[in-house]
């Protein structure tokens, strides 16, 4: 699989090449958003106003209500739970690369109802009681109330944690002892892909069967699913690992990514990046040789940016003395000013009414054209959520 006489191919390069195909530079038009999200293999979701604001960064002109009306009207953007677990939005058309492509993560939940002592006969008649529910757009409650009804299941509160310290009671259902909450029962039909998220943010999130909602649905097995999501991944994020792929996608069996990585054969070209072997689709070897970027490429990436989250060592990104800056705990990851590939700074904004105030904090000294690719940058977030921008700056540390 390795070879002595792979090309060496500097970070410069790698950078230009992952811009581009993460449609930072150059932006996409406001009518590629689907292309956009796919070509990013995914935005992160978790809170749905980052995911618009990473959107934003990679679409010239975009205004909130279009990504709004991608998910709801033309359906041309979904909401699947893929990588690591987490809500993305993607492509409907590729929804069944993105869920059978993170099999791997069903076995976690399985695990979980076999520790707790809830085997397969008392868990999917409530998933597949979720399925008959799902067949038009419906909120958790609803479902809830659905399927309480459906099987006679009584429902109970629970307290519980609702992540970054956060403690709320909710409503689930009373199975063997357990309260299982709605939020995880949906949770699990999507990771399976029997449901999908196509809105909105909070508790309000609405779901439905993929085959009720996405336009000319096409459903893979999961060994097809698995071959394209690495194919997608090394579209994004090449030249890259399978261990790389594997921290990536959440705990992919590292076992098995090699094994599709082998199985790939000549589609892979081998290159080295600080001396270390990594690969690259060989239909994509010319574009990253020939890769460079007229810079400086200025952008504000916001919360959880899908672009800082596709590899395993983050060397190339951040420098050590800043990495906890950027990537903090909790699995928070901060908004970042990207510079050139590079994390340069982190920012932030508030909105008062119709005035934002972004505040940027260096790495170190910027440069006068970085400074004026961040007012650029801070302009475009103004008119994105509507207020006149103020930029300050803190010293740099």
């Amino acid at each position: 699989m390795r070879r002595q006489d792979a090309p060496e191919v500097p970070w410069p390069r790698v950078h230009a090449f992952r811009l581009r195909r993460h449609r930072l530079a150059p932006r996409a038009g406001r009518g590629d958003l689907a292309e956009v999200a796919g070509d990013a293999c995914g935005v992160q979701a978790q809170i749905l106003s980052a995911a618009r604001l990473a959107l934003r960064a990679r679409t010239r002109g975009l205004r909130p209500t279009d990504v709004d009306r991608a998910l709801l009207r033309n359906r041309t953007l979904v909401g699947v739970w893929c990588m690591r677990d987490t809500r993305h939005l993607v492509p409907s058309r590729d929804f069944a690369v993105f869920s059978r492509g993170v099999h791997h993560i069903v076995r976690r939940w399985t695990s979980w109802f076999d520790r707790h002592r809830l085997p397969p006969e008392a868990i999917e008649p409530i998933v597949d009681s979720i399925v008959r529910a799902l067949d038009r757009p419906r909120t958790r409650d609803e479902v809830l109330e659905l399927v309480s009804a459906d099987l006679g299941i009584p429902k109970r509160a629970k307290r519980m944690s609702r992540g970054w310290g956060n403690v709320a009671h909710t409503e689930g259902l009373a199975v063997r002892g357990h309260v299982l909450p709605m939020s995880g029962m949906m949770g699990y039909a999507c990771i399976r892909g029997l449901a999908c998220c196509v809105a909105n943010d909070g508790q309000d999130a609405t779901f439905v069967r993929p085959d009720a909602w996405i336009p000319d649905w096409r459903d893979l097995t999961i060994p097809e699913a698995e071959r394209e999501f690495v194919r997608r991944y090394l579209r994004s994020y090449g030249p890259a690992t399978p261990e790389d792929f594997a921290f990536w996608a959440g705990g992919f069996p590292l076992r098995s990514a090699r094994a599709i990585w082998a199985g790939m054969g000549d589609g892979l070209s081998e290159v080295r990046l600080d001396g270390r072997p990594a690969w690259v689709l060989r239909e994509d070897l010319p574009a990253l040789r020939a890769a460079k970027v007229d810079g400086p490429v200025v952008r504000l990436l916001p919360y959880f940016d899908t672009y800082l989250l596709g590899h395993r060592d983050r060397a190339h990104l951040v420098d050590a003395a800043h990495y906890r800056r950027v990537y903090r705990p909790a699995a928070w990851i901060a908004p970042v000013v990207l510079v050139d590939g590079r994390c340069a700074g982190v920012w932030s904004h508030k909105k008062a009414r119709d005035r934002i105030d972004v505040r940027v904090e260096p790495f170190s000294r910027m440069s006068r054209a970085v400074r004026e690719g961040i007012a650029a940058e801070a302009d475009d977030v103004g008119r994105f959520l509507g207020g006149a921008v103020n930029v300050q700056y803190a010293e740099p540390s």
